[in-house]
């Protein structure tokens, strides 16, 4: 499917906002603050993408703080509160906050299926288990569900729906969430909390309770993380293929965030790969020369068709089943002057049973030309 350019969409003439200047203000703020790496890369992106992208990335955040920052007795109640202000998000009823809001016009302007972030909010509910992952592919499918899902989603954003596209989204979001976990194996471990695969530790003897009771630094561990970000940098160098897929205006922001993440595995090996000492980060003035970089390459080539990863499929086939209502736009003229005719036999209707008040002329209006469900 040809991707088209965000800055030609315009919302429909007959849509109704949810979130207002102010509400996509407050979703802008909490990406600045919650998530620097993609703050800086979205800078990047047109305006036309980069407000609900903060939207979206609003959501996901805070979603995220709503269980991380809950005792654990109390997190599966939180996942479930998730689950039902998603709910009410696309059923056009969004709870009172301003990343709900912002998520409810997102979701229906980019027609976005329940089972992306349905697939995140399942993510946070395995963290509130406090899940453990034996295998590469089990963790693969933890960071389908709290990453991957984003990247689909980001995707929808842009206007492009075509698969192999997504896959390549699917495998970025993948790969910086592998990053990521790499980066916070200390902070992790202090609160009790293990991603790394537990086979990759007991091949380094390393016991993993053990390692929870005292998280030091040693060789072994390097090793384990060194392994977890060079499965990090091949799935890196699999999505590039895909910046080729998304409109133009939108490559230079995506090879940033890639580039963003993928320096702070740079940052771990120049530390001696010791995520327990220290939290790898990547200094903002080489942030500004990957941004620059971004701006001058090129989209690679590759293997944009290639299949999605197992534990990504499930996300790319979500979008393939999901319809794209048709929707008439500002520039749909036919569309648009049905409507004015419509319009004019209800005037004339009015005109005709005088005692009709303006609030029937309303209810005819909205009968004649009913908003989407």
């Amino acid at each position: 499917m040809r991707a088209f350019s965000p800055e030609a969409v315009r919302p429909p003439l007959w849509a109704i906002a949810h979130a207002d200047a102010a509400d996509h203000a407050a979703c802008r703020a909490a990406i600045r603050t919650g998530s620097r790496s993609f703050f800086a890369a979205s800078a990047l992106l047109p305006a036309a993408v980069r407000r609900p992208a903060y939207g979206l990335y609003a959501f996901c955040r805070l979603s995220d703080d709503a269980v991380d920052e809950v005792a654990a007795n109390g997190r599966a109640a939180a996942v479930a509160r998730l689950s039902a202000r998603l709910a009410r998000a696309y059923d056009g009823r969004p709870a009172d906050t301003a990343a709900d809001r912002a998520l409810a016009d997102i979701v229906a302007d980019h027609a976005i299926p329940q089972a992306l972030p349905g697939a995140l909010i399942e993510g946070l509910a395995w963290d509130a288990q406090g899940r453990r992952y034996e295998t590469l592919s089990e963790l693969s499918a933890y960071a389908a569900r709290v990453a991957a899902s984003v990247g689909a989603m980001m995707t929808l954003i842009m206007g492009v729906r075509d698969p192999g596209t997504l896959a390549r989204a699917c495998d970025l979001g993948v790969a910086m969430q592998f990053t990521n976990i790499a980066r916070d194996v200390g902070e992790d471990a202090r609160a009790g909390r293990l991603y790394l695969p537990l086979r990759w530790l007991a091949e380094e003897g390393i016991d993993a309770d053990a390692f929870l009771a005292d998280p030091t630094p040693s060789p072994a561990l390097a090793r384990v993380v060194g392994r977890l970000l060079a499965a990090a940098d091949l799935l890196y160098a699999r999505a590039q293929s895909g910046v080729s897929g998304l409109p133009l205006s939108c490559r230079p922001a995506i090879r940033a965030a890639g580039s963003i993440y993928s320096e702070i595995g740079r940052e771990l090996e120049r530390a001696g790969l010791d995520p327990i000492t220290s939290r790898a980060r990547v200094a903002g003035r080489r942030k500004g020369v990957l941004l620059a970089k971004a701006l001058l390459l090129g989209a690679s080539g590759g293997a944009r068709t290639a299949p999605p990863l197992p534990e990504t499929a499930f996300l790319v086939d979500a979008v393939a089943a999901q319809p794209v209502p048709v929707r008439a736009s500002w520039w749909d003229v036919p569309a648009q002057a049905g409507r004015v005719l419509d319009l004019v036999e209800i005037l004339r209707a009015r005109e005709s049973f005088g005692s009709q008040g303006f609030g029937s002329l309303a209810f005819a209006s909205e009968e004649a030309n009913p908003a989407p469900s």
